[in-house]
């Protein structure tokens, strides 16, 4: 419980997003709204949800440390995310009563939004370098 108490505290943000596509995910379903006139909006959100999460992951983690470790990056800020977007998918093909579906293409955009955090994480990483090399 210590340690949870402590990852909250130095990733908060991380944390609640997690939480809030948890949520989310397992909600019955959510009302008709003017966007879901957009193609493939469920999909486009999917990524958005992930790349943002992988993203504020990153910043955090930079925030937090002075030196980067690929292989803890690789685990929690790819990995981590990756496994999270397919149990989401497990849980609401299973877990909610047949009122969400669990969708490979719904898995695949959050891998792809994973990717994209990833990318945005990285150039974080160079700006935030380059940035130390000038000082």
């Amino acid at each position: 419980m210590k340690r949870f108490l402590n990852l909250t505290k130095r990733y908060p943000l991380s944390v609640v997003l997690i939480v809030v596509i948890w949520v989310l995910c397992l909600i019955p379903a959510f009302p008709e709204t003017p966007l879901n006139e957009f193609s493939m909006i469920d999909k486009w959100t999917h990524l958005v949800m992930y790349g943002t999460l992988v993203a504020v992951i990153w910043w955090e983690y930079l925030r937090q440390h002075n030196t980067r470790n690929a292989r803890s990056l690789f685990v929690w800020a790819f990995l981590a995310p990756v496994v999270m977007g397919g149990l989401v998918e497990l849980a609401q093909a299973y877990c909610t009563g047949g009122r969400r579906s669990g969708e490979w293409f719904d898995f695949l955009a959050n891998s792809l939004g994973v990717v994209l955090g990833t990318l945005i994480g990285m150039l974080l990483a160079a700006i935030r370098a380059k940035a130390r090399r000038d000082t």
